[in-house]
């Protein structure tokens, strides 16, 4: 077999036998020009030779090489370099022109097979051309361990995978040992979610997958988790695994919620006095809204979003009213959020309306002491109905046991959820967008998606399923669609 410097040296030779024809069969040209570049280096660096050889059994030593075909360098290595099982101290390989050496810090367990695996640490010099995953084997052993596990891991509440998390193995089944211990084996996740574990001996472990914070390998409170549910056994589990990660634990406050009827009395008004420039900005409560050039959609409250905590909220001193008369609404409600910096107007919207919203100067006032300097007004019109599409959904193979929920998502952002009863949806009005499906299998019929909880309960996060199939609403249109799940 040709060496990566042999195939080189062939298409060079090539080259300069082309080069020799065109100047005798263009002798009369003046000036002879080279031709510029040639073929790019795309291949990585070859290995030419391991000491002790690849798969070597009854391994003695603690100093391994590796011999390319050509000049090689190391990057990231303590974030690419995996020994499994894992060492106390993981070794610090080093190179010099085209050979690594990798010196082992630990004293190994006897009758074990280990491997080194790189990941994306080896490159050639001259193009940065990366030998992927490239995997040294051996044991210290009479034999090489075989077994393998594979498995995927999935983002719970996206149902997407996420290729950046590690599937880790323990062989303590106490839920400390996720943070107090080094796990047994490590390996990556590819693009898809999908992870093998290699050269296992027969034995029964415990999967975890986490997100990898500062390369400890370990959980520290608040990264991404997913568990199994039980024990595995190497010799008996021979099907792939499916576990959904789940970010912390938190419990969400519950919002604080407040209903207030609007006054017939009309306070001073401030027209475009928010969008004026303030000289005294600094001290000026600031908020934004969710209008969208003016306009408020008709299937969404309005929200104020606030750039700092808010310490009073007072709904009597806000008023909504309609159409250049100012005529009262009688009824809407807000809703604070558990970070007192959101606070959204409930009501039911009159299509191609023209809307007043009267702020108080004192109707709120955020950590920092701030409030409005003078009374603000918020003038907007709310959305024709020819602004929307309706739409109508035939879902097949929908599991109703499941309770499903169907999400749409825009801009990996969840716009709206709705829980369904049959394998027919159909809404009026629908906002035009494109839109990714998915279904949430609601276990506590709560309408939105729960996450996990492994200390203690071991409960496991509600699962979303992405839907393949993406749908575009078109406006002022009947959108229908038959989706295959």
């Amino acid at each position: 077999m040709l060496t990566k410097f042999t195939r080189k040296g062939v298409l060079f030779f090539i080259l300069n036998i082309l080069l020799i024809l065109q100047i005798l069969v263009q002798n009369h040209c003046a000036v002879i020009v080279p031709p510029e570049g040639g073929l790019r280096d795309s291949l990585p660096p070859l290995l030419l030779k391991a000491t002790p050889g690849d798969s070597t059994k009854n391994f003695k030593g603690n100093r391994i090489s590796f011999l390319f075909d050509e000049f090689v360098d190391l990057q990231n290595v303590q974030e690419n370099l995996i020994v499994s099982p894992t060492l106390k101290n993981n070794p610090t390989p080093n190179y010099k022109l085209n050979t690594i050496t990798v010196r082992l810090k630990d004293t190994l367990e006897p009758n074990t097979t280990y491997s080194i695996n790189f990941g994306n640490a080896i490159k050639d010099v001259n193009e940065g051309n990366v030998l992927r995953q490239f995997t040294y084997v051996f044991s210290t052993g009479s034999h090489i361990d075989s077994l393998q596990l594979k498995g995927r891991v999935l983002l719970a509440e996206t149902g997407k995978p996420d290729s950046t998390l590690i599937a880790i193995l323990h062989t303590s089944g106490d839920d400390s040992s996720i943070i107090k211990e080094r796990p047994r084996y490590i390996t990556r996740l590819d693009s898809s979610g999908n992870f093998t574990f290699r050269n296992l001996p027969a034995a029964t472990y415990y999967l975890y997958a986490l997100k990898d914070e500062g390369n400890s390998h370990r959980y520290l409170g608040d990264q991404l988790l997913a568990f199994a549910d039980k024990p595995i056994n190497t010799q008996s589990q021979t099907e792939p695994i499916t576990v959904y990660a789940f970010a912390g634990e938190k419990e969400e406050a519950k919002p604080q919620v407040a209903t207030t009827t609007s006054s017939s009395n009309l306070p001073g008004l401030n027209l475009g006095g928010r969008n004026r420039p303030n000289p005294a900005a600094e001290k000026r409560l600031r908020y934004q809204t969710n209008l969208t050039n003016n306009k408020q959609d008709l299937l969404t409250d309005f929200i104020f979003s606030f750039d700092q905590p808010l310490k009073l909220f007072d709904t009597s001193k806000i008023h909504l009213y309609t159409d250049s008369t100012f005529t009262p609404v009688t009824a809407y409600s807000f809703v604070k959020d558990s970070a007192n910096k959101k606070v959204q107007l409930t009501t039911p919207w009159k299509e191609a309306t023209l809307y007043h919203l009267i702020l108080d100067k004192d109707f709120a006032e955020d950590t920092l002491g701030r409030k409005l300097l003078k009374t603000d007004t918020l003038s907007f019109t709310t959305n024709k109905t020819e602004d929307y599409g309706s739409l109508k959904l035939k879902l097949h193979g929908l599991d109703l046991s499941k309770n499903p929920v169907l999400q749409f998502v825009s801009n990996n952002t969840l716009v709206s959820s709705f829980t369904l009863t049959s394998e027919d949806f159909s809404q009026t009005l629908f906002l035009p967008d494109e839109y990714e499906l998915r279904i949430l299998f609601d276990e506590n019929k709560n309408g939105k998606w729960d996450t996990g909880e492994f200390f203690g309960k071991h409960q496991q996060p509600e699962i979303v399923k992405p839907v393949s199939r993406h749908i575009t609403v078109k406006k002022n249109w009947q959108n229908e669609f038959d989706i295959n799940l």
